[in-house]
């Protein structure tokens, strides 16, 4: 179990091995990237919020809560980094208004052409989707969070996690259906 191993490295970084430490970085850094990039939509801003968030999280290793997943304070750490950038920038939207995809091994040239242009709709739509949106969606399907642990990283109860998910992707699904009509 991945939270078994996250526990094991954060034992053994608290007990003097700074090496553990890189384990974790290299295990989250593509999905803090990721989960950074949909809420700044520049990637050179998500990959300092990325830089950022580990530093954060040496510094407030103290604060963790064992009894929790150290992947949901993990984002939580990233989505405030990420926020705090987006006011810093004067671009942060109202809050109310690199994705894992299936192997593609045996494809053939033609699906995986097709498959390319999906994933550049998707990304295309994601970004036309409000902050709130991209998030939740986020951390549910690219990231596969629990409806419980996207409540605990974006401080929000469980019924209204599922509201904002049912929501946006009501509202991705139109997006979607309203590019491949035009």
């Amino acid at each position: 179990m991945q939270d078994d191993d996250d526990q094991a490295a954060l034992a053994a970084y608290r007990g003097g091995r700074r090496d553990a430490f890189i384990g974790l970085v290299e295990r989250y850094q593509r999905p803090i990237y990721n989960a950074a990039f949909w809420i700044l939509r520049r990637p050179d801003d998500a990959s300092d919020v990325t830089q950022t968030v580990f530093l954060r999280v040496i510094e407030r290793l103290d604060d963790y809560d064992p009894r929790y997943r150290f992947f949901s304070w993990l984002y939580r750490i990233a989505v405030n980094e990420a926020l705090d950038v987006l006011r810093r920038n004067g671009r942060e939207a109202p809050l109310d208004d690199a994705v894992d995809l299936p192997d593609v091994d045996g494809a053939g040239p033609e699906q995986l052409v097709a498959r390319a242009q999906d994933e550049e709709q998707l990304r295309r739509c994601m970004l036309r989707l409000s902050l709130n949106d991209r998030l939740v969606l986020t951390l549910r399907h690219f990231s596969e969070l629990g409806y419980d642990e996207i409540g605990r990283v974006l401080e929000l109860d469980e019924k209204t996690v599922k509201s904002r998910l049912f929501e946006a992707r009501k509202r991705l699904r139109l997006l979607i259906i309203h590019q491949k009509v035009h």
